[in-house]
């Protein structure tokens, strides 16, 4: 049994962190939106933890019976259920004013998509189909094989920083954008990777699907965010 998966964990978490205090520096964060860096942390939390757990019943292993094995490194993080645990908390956590807030958490998240990814580096998985190209990672019995995962973390961080370059966009539009180029991302790289099936594209052309779809109904969505009263004058 080993840590690495925690520390990847930790990469995708410290990356969160970091952009957040950039961009909050940068004055890129609204003031309107509450603690950006707490829905991140706690969406990230909540995914690895589904992922972790869909992984495990995915590979016949009951987490009721063998507890540990949730922070343990045995069958991975299924990027599905992660995705699915992150988006469900999101949607929560945003859902006095969606519109503004996913705006605000939409480059982190791709941030920290970048430095999971490119945690393969710590658990030693990035490596991905046989390839001969001069970058390729030489495994066992010297074939060399795609850097995959290093291939989307670069995919996840050019989006990150594009979007984090846009100004004066519609409401939602950040947001609908980066789930779009986290969806691509994905769907362009998962070919490359050793266990491609002919249905796992599926779910990442729904993501560039909803994006789009986010991109023309966010704009939309009401705020339901408390109005701050102004003090009246001489007060």
């Amino acid at each position: 049994m080993e840590f690495t998966l925690l520390g990847q964990a930790f990469m995708g978490v410290g990356a969160v962190w970091v952009t957040v205090r950039v961009l909050d520096r940068n004055g890129a964060l609204s003031a309107t939106v509450p603690k950006p860096w707490d829905v991140l942390l706690g969406a990230t939390m909540v995914g690895l933890l589904v992922g972790r757990l869909w992984a495990m019943v995915a590979g016949g292993t009951n987490p009721l019976t063998t507890p540990l094995d949730i922070i343990f490194i045995r069958g991975g993080v299924d990027t599905i259920g992660a995705t699915l645990g992150a988006l469900g908390a999101v949607a929560w956590w945003t859902r006095s004013s969606p519109a503004a807030m996913l705006d605000a958490l939409a480059v982190p998240a791709l941030a920290g998509l970048t430095g999971w990814h490119a945690g393969c580096l710590v658990t030693g998985s990035c490596a991905g189909t046989e390839t001969t190209l001069p970058w390729a990672i030489e495994t066992a019995g010297g074939v060399g094989r795609h850097p995959v995962e290093l291939y989307a973390a670069i995919g996840f961080g050019l989006a990150a920083y594009a979007l984090s370059r846009v100004r004066a966009l519609p409401p939602g539009t950040v947001a609908g954008l980066a789930l779009v180029a986290a969806a691509g991302v994905r769907a362009v790289t998962e070919p490359l990777r050793l266990h491609f099936g002919s249905g796992l594209l599926v779910p990442y052309l729904v993501g560039i699907g909803l994006g789009v779809i986010g991109l023309v109904v966010l704009p939309r969505l009401p705020d339901r965010r408390p109005v701050e009263e102004e003090p009246a004058e001489g007060e």
